[in-house]
């Protein structure tokens, strides 16, 4: 990446301009720094104490990007939505996981985008930036290098990436709006299940009941932070589990996996800085057993 300094800048150091206006974190600074990437102003090699003057170019080369040993990869069918030198945008089928794990160590959606990155010579690694829950399907984004990983990853922490999901819940609501604000933490005796509990991490979760059909409802649901399972510790938490979500009281007589689906996803892109925006239709198994109840279904919040 390269830069012509403004003179509004000058006197900062490099780290400080990195760190200040691109968004370079400090373990990327470090990463280029001790891992084989390089600081030029000019075409000379300066450190990143170096104190920048107006008119200078900095040209940052990062280090070569290791793959894991431990992930191969596998052909596996990918449905892009949305790709350009620096992010992915897909739409993630139910029933496949989103990385390696050690009970399941291949065939993940990781496995099929190391593939694909070979096939095309795309010279980096996996950066999972929203990972979705193995039977939850939907929007699902992926920096392609170290540096958007780095900028969208601090974009997800401070809320600044939008997603918002489909569910069909059990039961019927109180209210057609609300929003659920309760820590989630690790359940006890369990690695997997999450569960609500006051010493767990600040989680907060708002919907909208878009339509009630016999004992399900149709919600769509907007996170305002990113907890593992949370959606489905939350209104499991109420009493409203999501149908098909066993692991959290759902009955699977209506589907056979959890009825949730990212739908909408926003975000400001980490190199352009231009707003990105995508939604796509609902799960068609999802649109299946609403269909079969006579219900038209309404893409995003209005």
């Amino acid at each position: 990446m390269k830069w012509t300094i403004d003179e509004k800048y000058e006197g900062l150091m490099i780290r400080t301009y990195l760190r200040d206006v691109h968004g370079f974190s400090r373990k990327l600074i470090k990463s280029i720094k001790f891992n084989g990437g390089e600081m030029l102003v000019n075409g000379e090699q300066r450190t990143v104490r170096h104190q920048l003057k107006a008119g200078e170019i900095l040209a940052v080369h990062f280090p070569a990007e290791m793959k894991s040993e431990f992930m191969k990869p596998e052909q596996i069918p990918l449905d892009i939505i949305y790709e350009d030198d620096d992010v992915v945008v897909l739409n993630k089928q139910a029933g496949i996981v989103t990385i390696p794990s050690g009970i399941h160590t291949s065939g993940t959606l990781s496995n099929g985008l190391l593939y694909y990155y070979e096939k095309h010579n795309i010279p980096y690694t996996i950066h999972i930036v929203t990972r979705l829950d193995r039977d939850t399907s939907g929007l699902l984004l992926v920096a392609k290098h170290r540096y958007s990983h780095s900028i969208l990853s601090a974009a997800q922490k401070s809320g600044a990436i939008n997603r918002r999901y489909k569910a069909i819940i059990e039961g019927r609501l109180p209210d057609e709006t609300g929003t659920i604000s309760r820590p989630i933490g690790r359940k006890e005796g369990s690695i997997i299940e999450r569960a609500v509990r006051e010493d767990g991490k600040y989680a907060v979760t708002h919907y909208q009941v878009l339509e009630e059909f016999g004992a399900h409802s149709l919600v769509n649901v907007q996170l305002e932070t990113g907890r593992t399972h949370q959606i489905r510790v939350h209104f499991s938490h109420l009493g409203y589990s999501l149908t098909g979500d066993n692991l959290y009281g759902g009955s699977r007589n209506f589907m056979k996996r959890q009825a949730l689906h990212c739908d909408y996803l926003s975000f400001q892109h980490p190199v352009t800085k231009k707003g990105m925006e995508f939604s796509i239709p609902l799960a068609q198994d999802m649109q299946r057993q609403l269909s079969q109840k006579g219900m038209q279904v309404l893409n995003n919040f209005e």
